[in-house]
Parts: structure tokens; C-alpha cells; sequence
């Protein structure tokens, strides 16, 4: 809905598509969603439909990324459409990338992933804020950069779809570990080193499949971690802190009707991991919390007492 706001008040026509229990009705008769964005407007401008715009120049698809490949699968849009993905996520079971989901779903199609630190809550508001959004095709990039860029939305380009799907799907996995801190009241000291080492197993496991790691010093890589990890809009740091503090993952999203993309991405994570033989202490840990019941204080201390190493190895990926 932010992304919807954003490009209509760029000048775009806007087809908003909502499924019937999003209630398409209810938004359209007060433009606003006051569960998931209350106080944001969509503009008279946008279009609410049960139907999408087969021949859109572009689909914005923001979506849950468990529910990516059916939805892309109920669609007809020109092959010329261009797919962009704001989903962060990896797909349980094939493993793979929202963009690999998608063409895996339409066919040889352009599309692209949206990504970087940008909460809806703010986007919507109109703070400031900085994304990337990446393609092999320079041209479909250029074009979905001059869509979305705006006084208050700022948008890099960049080659690495890899990296930066990556980047942003990883990250949420982190974010748990962070609430998990934040729960146990474990200090600045505690959460600023794991975002730090998060984003060192997130780069080895993003170089072994491919990814350039520069791309994780960047917006998708460390900015949206840090804004992950720290914002009190983060559903996937908010898990974190729940389950540090006694709650079962049953209850916590039983409880929220938002996705946290870093509960399913850990499974798919855990597994990269084991095929690629990456270590990943941090991500394995948020496993044992999240699927196995384990004790997150005792896996604070398990990451604390690993063997000792050195900081950096460049032709190491474990």
C-alpha cells in the first residue's frame, strides 16, 4: 500500500489488487488499512480491484514470499511487464530467490527485487528513505529506478540480484537473533557485535552462491540489517524478543496479523548452509530457538564460547 501511495503521487496510474479478505471494499470507501497502516491515505488516484492490469508496464508484487508463487501463478500480465519483487524471503523447500520464484511461475520474464531499509510505516509517511533495486538487465533496472525515485525514495541501481535478494532475505533471520538480545537484556555491546557477525555469515553464504560482497556493505546487505535488527517496526526483531522472553512461535503469530518473513527464511537459510558447507553459527542458533525449542540464553553462550578465530579470512568461506 506505501508503494501504491508512493507511485501515484509520482504521477503514475495505480491499480491497487487485494484479495476479497483483504477487504477491497473497506479500502476503498476509506483508502486507508488501519491494521497494517493506520493513518495512511491512499490517494483518490489509485485504483482498488480484485483484477490485475494484464498489460501494466509494471507488477509490484508484495506479497508474502510463501505465497509468491501461487499468486504469481493466478496472473496473466504481458510478457513485457516487468516483475518487481519487494518480498524478502527464500522459499521453503526449492530454496530458491523471489525472482527465481517468479520466473520459475511466468516464464523468461524481466523482473527485479525492490530492496533496503524501508519500512511501510515510514515510506508511507514520507520519511526519507534509501533503497537498491537490482536485475541483470540494466534497462528494466533504469526503468523501475525512475519509477519509484522520488524527493523522499531514493534508488540505487546494481547488477547483484543475487547478493541483494539475498541480503534482504537473510537479514530477518539476524533480526530474530537480535530481539532475542533485546528480550534478554544483553546490552548494546551483545546486539552490535551479533549484527556484525550476522552480516559476516550472511556475506560468506552470499558469496558461495554467487553473490559480489561488496553488495552486502550496502543498502541491501548492512542497511537494511541495521534497520532490521534495530527498528521498532521490525516484525522479525519483535519475534526475537517475544520467544526470549517465554512466548511460543505459536502464540506470536497467532497473535499479529503482519508476516515475519525470518521465521520460514531460516529453515531455507539453515538448509543453503548444509548444502553449501557455510558455517553460519548465528543463523544455526536462531534454528534451534525457532524449530527445535531451544533455550536462547543457552544459545547466546553457545556462540559465545565457540572456538576461537580470526575476525576476517578472505579465502575462507567457513
Amino acid at each position: 500500500m506505501a508503494l501504491a501511495r508512493l507511485l501515484a503521487l509520482n504521477g503514475h496510474s495505480v491499480r491497487l489488487w487485494c484479495r476479497e479478505e483483504d477487504c477491497p471494499d473497506a479500502l476503498r470507501a476509506t483508502r486507508e488499512n488501519p491494521t497494517l497502516l493506520p493513518g495512511v491515505l491512499l490517494p483518490d488516484s489509485v485504483e482498488v480491484s480484485r483484477e490485475a492490469d494484464p498489460d501494466a508496464d509494471i507488477a509490484v508484487f508484495a506479497v508474502p514470499s510463501h505465497a509468491m508463487r501461487a499468486i504469481v501463478s493466478s496472473f496473466l500480465f504481458s510478457p513485457r511487464t516487468i516483475r518487481v519483487s519487494v518480498a524478502k524471503g527464500i522459499e521453503n523447500d526449492s530454496l530458491q530467490r523471489m525472482s527465481e520464484v517468479i520466473v520459475g511461475a511466468s516464464g523468461p520474464v524481466p523482473v527485479v527485487a525492490l530492496s533496503g531499509p524501508s519500512h511501510a510505516e515510514e515510506v508511507g509517511r514520507d520519511l526519507p528513505a534509501s533503497v537498491v533495486v537490482a536485475g541483470t538487465v540494466a534497462e528494466v533496472c533504469e526503468q523501475v529506478q525512475r519509477a519509484f525515485m522520488c524527493p523522499t525514495f531514493r534508488v540505487y541501481s546494481s547488477h547483484d540480484l543475487v547478493g541483494v535478494e539475498l541480503g534482504g532475505s537473510l537479514k530477518n533471520v539476524i533480526a530474530i537473533a537480535a530481539g532475542a538480545c533485546d528480550g534478554l537484556g544483553l546490552g548494546d555491546n551483545a546486539k552490535a557485535a551479533l549484527i556484525t557477525r550476522g552480516l559476516a555469515e550472511i556475506t560468506r553464504l552470499g558469496v558461495a552462491l554467487g553473490a559480489d560482497p561488496l553488495t552486502f556493505a550496502g543498502l541491501s546487505g548492512m542497511g537494511d540489517l541495521i534497520v532490521t535488527c534495530c527498528s521498532r517496526h521490525s516484525r522479525n526483531r519483535a519475534v526475537g524478543e517475544r520467544l526470549a522472553r517465554g512466548e511460543t512461535l505459536e502464540h506470536i503469530t497467532g497473535s499479529s496479523p503482519m508476516v515475519a518473513e525470518g521465521v520460514r527464511t531460516t529453515r531455507s537459510a539453515q538448509q543453503l548452509a548444509m548444502r553449501h558447507d557455510v558455517s553460519m553459527p548465528i543463523t544455526e542458533q536462531v534454528y534451534k530457538i525457532v524449530f527445535e525449542g531451544g533455550n536462547p540464553r543457552e544459545s547466546i553462550a553457545a556462540l559465545m564460547q565457540r572456538d576461537p578465530k580470526p575476525e576476517t579470512c578472505l579465502t575462507n568461506l567457513h
